[in-house]
């Protein structure tokens, strides 16, 4: 097994750590505290080619590996501390840009994925309904054939990048009668005539992510905006969910080495009862821990990238990584505040946010439940 990775992937990576920590930061603490998007932010990230990582020159990306394009999110996750902002072009990288690529004609790849690279289009992925969230395909919003175009009734929630979202992929069910085979995935500009979206949903973390619920009334759209074929919105869903849970959490592994690193600072030089707390066994096999963590769960990332890269399956690798990741981040974060004590529970040392972003991650995507009813049913449980 070669664990190496090429000079040019290590550059890379050095290239958007040394970006973030200077373009990124400035004024976090303020946006997080009111939650406030950075637009700004957003368009740097487009320029560095972040949001086209994966995606071929061809339409406007910069036709990378799936491998570099997770280093080149864990350097982003070290170096920049709204994870917010890396959710949030997360969401569109996986849930978005990947379901074109992979299942859009030529003419929705021409169209949509050049300014989805370059940060002038927003997309956001609708799915979720306020009946259907781990059942996924028990959804309601139905779209109705109309000669060539389809009407769509419904609405849906949790929709991150709502507020801001230039195009959505709805997901929406043709074929009621099918089940989960009757569902359709449609492409809908947000300025088409009866979809609204309302007010933005004020989260616990992940707060300069924006999100919000999306209402279609009678939304009626062209045939050609399908995505795929009728009835294949389950396999649209399916292929997005297993990149998604395997690249999401790839910035909170860069998360993960900050705080590691961080903690080992503040054990060395806070002193308590004449010596560094870090002599004391309790916080030095604390940040053992989380050291094993962040290894692990390295491993566990690099390895459905390869996987992907090879262009294998990673079903059980992908749900294996996001139930791993998301608990390991968040007890690494809560490692981190003990180790920080009182200053880590202070806001303004910006220890907690980690915290309160991490608790997300146990439910976006599928959440640590759903993902060990995954694994158990691979196994043949």
């Amino acid at each position: 097994m070669d664990f190496s990775l090429s000079p040019q992937q290590m550059e890379f990576k050095r290239a958007v750590i040394e970006f973030a920590q200077s373009q990124l930061n400035d004024d976090f603490e303020h946006r997080e505290q009111v939650g406030r998007f950075s637009q700004e932010a957003w368009c740097a990230c487009a320029r560095m080619g972040i949001q086209g990582l994966t995606i071929p020159e061809t339409y406007g990306g910069m036709g990378q590996d799936i491998l570099t394009a997770t280093l080149v999110m864990e350097g982003l996750g070290y170096a920049c501390r709204d994870n917010g902002l890396i959710f949030a072009i997360n969401a569109q990288m996986w849930a978005v840009q990947h379901p074109i690529l992979a299942f859009g004609t030529e003419e929705q790849k021409q169209t949509y994925l050049p300014p989805l690279c370059r940060g002038e289009m927003i997309g956001a992925h609708g799915m979720t309904e306020p009946e259907a969230g781990s059942d996924a395909y028990s959804l309601r919003t139905t779209a109705r054939r109309d000669g060539d175009t389809y009407i769509l009734n419904g609405s849906k929630t949790f929709v991150t990048n709502a507020p801001i979202a230039d195009l959505f992929i709805i997901f929406a069910s043709t074929a009621p009668e099918k089940g989960r085979m009757g569902i359709s995935a449609f492409l809908v500009p947000a300025d088409t005539p009866g979809l609204t979206v309302g007010r933005p949903l004020e989260k616990m973390g992940l707060r300069t992510s924006p999100m919000g619920e999306v209402f279609l009334d009678d939304v009626r759209i062209p045939a050609a905006n399908r995505l795929g074929r009728e009835g294949v919105g389950a396999a649209v869903f399916n292929s997005s969910m297993e990149y998604e849970r395997a690249c999401i959490l790839a910035s909170y592994v860069g998360v993960m080495e900050r705080l590691l690193e961080e903690s080992i600072a503040y054990a060395r030089q806070r002193k308590q009862f004449g010596q560094p707390i870090g002599k004391f066994q309790s916080v030095a096999n604390r940040i053992a821990d989380m050291k094993v963590r962040l290894e692990t769960a390295r491993l566990l990332l690099y390895k459905v990238a390869w996987l992907k890269q090879q262009g294998k399956s990673a079903v059980m690798e992908a749900a294996l990584a996001k139930l791993y990741l998301s608990e390991a981040f968040l007890e690494t974060s809560l490692d981190a505040v003990r180790t920080f004590g009182g200053y880590g529970y202070m806001s303004e040392y910006g220890i907690e946010q980690n915290v309160r972003d991490a608790l997300g991650g146990v439910l976006y995507s599928g959440t640590s439940d759903i993902q060990r009813v995954v694994i158990a049913r691979l196994m043949g449980l």
